[in-house]
């Protein structure tokens, strides 16, 4: 480096610093060793640390909550060894206290991957306030409250998970819900989940919740084992109540494809409440089995459905208003309305249902059937 005139010669590790990038100087791999508490271990894991592996044991346990670092990455890889979670750890978790904190900590991100299985704990995967983390190829077994719980989580992904027998939820998508955060500043937005299956038991309330969170895309998922309450919880409502309206406005969109549905459900398949103008695409939805529930309930939202390709003489779609707006493409000849012809609140597939308060009469004027087959 040159300066008046002058050569000067500075190491490696100057420049760096000269130029403003606190990097380590090589990546760092840490082995986590056999016979340990996972998270205790974790407590005291190396500032260097860029990567940890799974691979001194078939079998981990952690009684507690394993903490992830703050890193600008940091992988985990499980190396197909099993984890065993004590009954009150939330597994792996990065612990947000306020709004303030919440926005340097979504600066960090971690890659979750190849466990062959992370049983019980209240949840295996916590994570609050990141930018693009991964969780892929894991199965994850009995937890109590949630087997992932995204908070804040923008742009993470989800991808080819096995989810067996959440004792309450599957997956939850969500806004953050520490000091400060709101449906309006901690979302998890542009979060994408593809060929995760969960896997009910008699407990589960909700297969996938997505809770005030706009531009989530699921693909080729599927919700199978014993009937739970709903295989999708999608809602922008802020105070956390369905007693009304969705009023979360920055939330405009959902996009479902190819969902594959292999049970019963108790209070409806797929539940949305979204602001009026928010877009709910289902597209390719399968239910493989007569339903006694609602396939449908539709609180608010545009809502559009293309090439359902199999419509049984049970499925039924339930409104909550009396004037839903609801567009269907290329529909089996079974989905009509009958001439629009509406008796005793019902018109075809549609039914009035758990009606909020003023919605008394069902109308059919934003209700459309496009290219129906013959």
């Amino acid at each position: 480096m040159m300066k008046h005139g002058i050569k000067c010669d500075v190491g490696p590790a100057l420049a760096i610093l000269l130029l403003g990038l606190a990097v380590p100087v090589s990546a760092k791999e840490y082995t986590v060793p056999a016979g340990i508490d996972v998270g205790k271990w974790f407590a005291g894991l190396p500032k260097d640390a860029t990567a940890v592996v799974f691979s001194e044991a078939a079998q981990y346990q952690s009684e507690g909550d394993i903490v992830l670092p703050e890193r600008e990455l940091l992988v985990i890889d499980g190396k197909g060894s099993r984890l065993i979670l004590g009954k009150n750890s939330n597994g792996f978790t990065s612990p947000v206290t306020g709004q303030k904190q919440a926005m340097v900590h979504a600066n960090y991100r971690y890659l979750i991957k190849d466990f062959a299985s992370i049983k019980g704990g209240r949840k295996a995967i916590d994570l609050q306030a990141s930018l693009g983390s991964i969780v892929q190829n894991c199965h994850l077994d009995a937890q109590t409250e949630a087997a992932v719980d995204l908070r804040f989580c923008l742009l993470a992904r989800l991808s080819n998970l096995r989810i067996t027998n959440p004792r309450d939820k599957g997956v939850v998508v969500r806004h953050g819900d520490w000091k400060g955060a709101n449906g309006f500043n901690s979302q998890s937005n542009n979060t994408v989940l593809e060929q995760v299956r969960v896997y009910c038991m008699t407990s589960t309330t909700a297969a996938f919740t997505i809770l005030n969170t706009n531009g989530v895309r699921m693909t080729d998922c599927v919700s199978e084992g014993t009937g739970c309450d709903y295989d999708i919880f999608l809602s922008a409502r802020l105070d956390g109540t369905e007693d009304w309206l969705a009023n979360n406005t920055v939330v405009k969109s959902f996009t479902l494809s190819n969902f594959h549905v292999e049970h019963e459900v108790r209070k409806a398949s797929i539940y949305v409440n979204m602001p009026i103008k928010a877009t709910v695409n289902l597209e390719n939805v399968y239910w493989n089995s007569p339903q006694k529930a609602p396939v449908i309930l539709y609180t608010m939202g545009q809502l559009n459905l293309y090439n359902i390709g199999w419509w049984n003489s049970s499925f039924w779609i339930g409104t909550r208003v009396n004037a839903p707006r609801i567009n269907i493409f290329n529909a089996p000849s079974e989905l009509e309305l009958k001439d629009k012809v509406v008796r005793d609140n019902r018109a075809g597939f549609l039914r009035m249902v758990d009606p909020l308060p003023r919605n008394g009469t069902l109308q059919l004027n934003y209700v459309f059937v496009r290219w129906k087959a013959i």
